[in-house]
C-alpha cells in the first residue's frame, strides 16, 4: 500500500440521528421539517440555523399551484431525513478547515421570490452565445424558462427540459438515480430540500448530439447592501447519457456582465450526470457570478466501463465559490480528465475539491488545476484527491497543481492527494506555488521585450493553458475576453 500526501478526519458526527420512535412522525410526512415535532425538542440537533433554513426553504415552495414530480418529491424527502445529521460546517470540519461559510451563516438567507417574468429587462436574452449555433435550456433563480431556452436543433429522442414534463419510461430512470449519494454534505442536502425543479438532459443509447447544449444559470433575484436579506437559489439538473452515447455540455452561472458587479445572493447548484457504457460527456463548467455573491457548486458524477468524462472548469466570480467534485468509476477502462482555472481577486475565495475514486482496471485520468490570485486578500483552495483501490490494477492517474501569486500576502492552500491500494499502478503528482519566474521575465527583456508586456504574456497564457481545452471556440473567446478583462480591472495586466 502507499499513500502520498495522505490526510483525512474520522472523528465520529457530533449530531446522531436518533433512532427512537419519535423520528416515526417526520417519515410520515418527511418533507416537513417542524420545530414542533418530538424529534426536534431533543438535544440530538443543536443547529437551529439549519432548521430554521431547511424550514423556509420548505415554505417557499409550499404555495406551488402544482404538486412536484415523484423524482422531485423523492429527492425532497431524502434530503429533508439526511438533514438531520448535519451541522453548519465551521474550520474544524477537515473539508472547510480553509474555506470560511460563516459570512452565509450570519446573513439573514431567505429563498428567492416568486420567479420573476420572462420578459423582466434584468435578464439576458438569450442567455447563450448569440454568436453560436448551440441548443440552450435557461434556468432562471433555480426555475426553467422555456421563453428563453431554445431546444430545436437537438435530435429525435434527446430530451431536455423539467422532470415534471418528461416520459413515463424516462422519469422511473430519473426516480431510480436522483439522490443516490450518500456523501453529500449540508448544502447538498439544502439543494434537495429547495430546488423548485430539477433540469433533466437524457441522451439515448447510440445517440450523438453533434449542437452543443448551454445550460444557462442566473441569478435574477439579489440585493446591493444585505439588508433585504440574502436571497438563495437552488438549481438542481441530472444528466443521463446512455449506452453509446455522446453529448457536449456548457453549463454556465452568471448574475451579471459587469466585471465590477455587486449584487449579493447566493446559488447552491447541484448536478448530477450518469454515463453509460461507452459513452462520452464533454463538460464546460463555467463560474462567473458577481463579485459579492455566493456559489456552492456539487457535480457528482458516475462513469461506466469504456466511458469518456471531460471537465473545463473557470471560476472567476464570487466573494465564496467553491466546488465538490465526485467522480465514481463504475466499470473497466474508463478515461477521466478534469482540467480547472481559478481567478481570485479582492476578499475572494476559490475552493475546489475534487475526489475521483478508482475500482476498476485500466482506468485512465488527467487533473491539472491553475489559479492566480490577484489581492493579498484573495485566497485559492485545492484539495485533489484520487483514491485507486485494490482492484484498479493498470491504472495510469496524473495529477499537477500550479498556483500564480501575485502580491505579498496572497494565499493559497493546496492538498494533491494519491491514496493507492493497488500494485500495478502508473500514478503521478506536483504541486508548485511562485510568483512569476525572473528568469521567464529576463529571458523576454533579452529578446527586446519591455517588463510589463512580458508580465502581462506570461499571466494570460498561464491560464490559458485551461481556457484553452474549453472545446467550442465561441465559448474559449468569450472566457478568455472576461478574464482579461478581470485583470486589467484589477491592475494585475496593463
Amino acid at each position: 500500500m502507499a499513500c502520498c500526501f495522505c490526510f483525512s478526519s474520522s472523528s465520529p458526527c457530533p449530531f446522531p440521528l436518533n433512532p427512537t420512535p419519535s423520528l416515526k412522525p417526520h417519515i410520515q410526512n418527511p418533507t416537513k421539517l417542524r420545530p414542533s415535532t418530538p424529534l426536534f425538542s431533543s438535544s440530538s440537533f443543536s443547529d437551529p440555523v439549519v432548521i430554521q433554513l431547511a424550514e423556509s426553504l420548505e415554505d417557499s415552495l409550499s404555495g406551488s399551484s402544482s404538486p412536484p414530480s415523484l423524482p422531485l418529491q423523492k429527492l425532497r424527502d431524502s434530503s429533508s431525513l439526511s438533514l438531520l445529521s448535519k451541522s453548519w460546517p465551521s474550520s474544524k470540519d477537515e473539508p472547510f478547515r480553509f474555506t470560511d461559510t460563516s459570512f452565509l451563516k450570519k446573513s439573514p438567507i431567505r429563498p428567492v421570490s416568486a420567479p420573476f417574468p420572462a420578459s423582466h429587462p434584468a435578464i439576458p436574452s438569450p442567455l447563450n452565445d448569440p454568436d453560436a449555433l448551440f441548443a440552450n435550456l435557461a434556468v432562471i433563480d433555480g426555475v426553467i424558462v422555456p421563453s428563453l431556452s431554445n431546444l430545436s436543433s437537438l435530435p429525435n429522442g434527446v430530451f431536455v427540459g423539467s422532470a415534471a414534463d418528461a416520459p413515463e419510461s424516462l422519469s422511473k430512470r430519473v426516480l431510480e438515480l436522483i439522490a443516490g449519494f450518500p456523501d453529500g454534505d449540508l448544502f447538498w442536502d439544502l439543494n434537495g430540500i429547495g430546488a423548485p425543479d430539477v433540469a433533466v438532459v437524457y441522451v439515448p443509447a447510440g445517440c450523438r448530439v453533434e449542437t452543443p447544449l448551454h445550460l444557462g444559470f442566473f441569478s435574477l433575484e439579489g440585493t446591493e447592501d444585505g439588508l433585504n436579506g440574502l436571497p438563495v437559489s437552488n438549481p438542481r439538473a441530472l444528466v443521463l447519457v446512455e449506452e453509446g452515447g455522446e453529448i457536449g455540455i456548457v453549463e454556465e452561472y452568471s448574475g451579471g456582465d459587469d466585471v465590477d458587479e455587486v449584487k449579493r445572493y447566493w446559488a447552491n447548484s447541484v448536478m448530477e450526470i450518469v454515463i453509460g457504457e461507452g459513452a462520452k460527456v464533454r463538460h464546460s463548467y463555467i463560474q462567473r457570478q458577481s463579485a459579492s455573491a455566493a456559489h456552492i457548486k456539487w457535480t457528482f458524477v458516475r462513469q461506466g466501463a469504456s466511458s469518456t468524462y471531460e471537465v473545463v472548469e473557470t471560476s472567476t466570480g464570487g466573494k465564496l465559490s467553491r466546488h465538490n467534485l465526485h467522480i465514481q468509476q463504475l466499470g473497466p477502462e474508463t478515461v477521466t480528465e478534469i482540467s480547472t482555472f481559478h481567478l481570485s481577486g479582492s476578499n475572494q475565495t476559490q475552493d475546489l475539491h475534487s475526489r475521483l475514486v478508482l475500482d476498476h482496471p485500466r482506468g485512465y485520468s488527467r487533473q491539472l488545476h491553475k489559479c492566480i490570485v490577484t489581492h493579498s486578500s484573495g485566497q485559492a483552495v485545492f484539495d485533489g484527491n484520487i483514491k485507486v483501490n485494490r482492484y484498479a490494477q493498470q491504472t495510469d492517474a496524473g495529477q499537477l497543481t500550479r498556483s500564480l501569486l501575485l502580491v505579498p500576502r496572497a494565499t493559497v492552500n493546496i492538498k494533491p492527494n494519491l491514496q493507492i491500494i493497488a500494485d500495478d499502478v502508473k500514478c503521478s503528482h506536483g504541486a508548485a506555488i511562485s510568483d512569476l519566474e525572473q528568469d521567464q521575465l529576463f529571458y523576454f527583456q533579452t529578446r527586446g521585450v519591455d517588463l510589463q508586456t512580458a508580465r502581462n504574456a506570461l499571466i494570460f497564457s498561464f491560464g490559458a493553458d485551461v481556457t484553452g481545452r474549453l472545446p467550442f471556440k465561441s465559448i474559449q473567446k468569450r472566457v478568455e475576453s472576461h478574464v482579461r478583462d478581470l485583470l486589467a480591472a484589477r491592475g494585475a495586466v496593463q
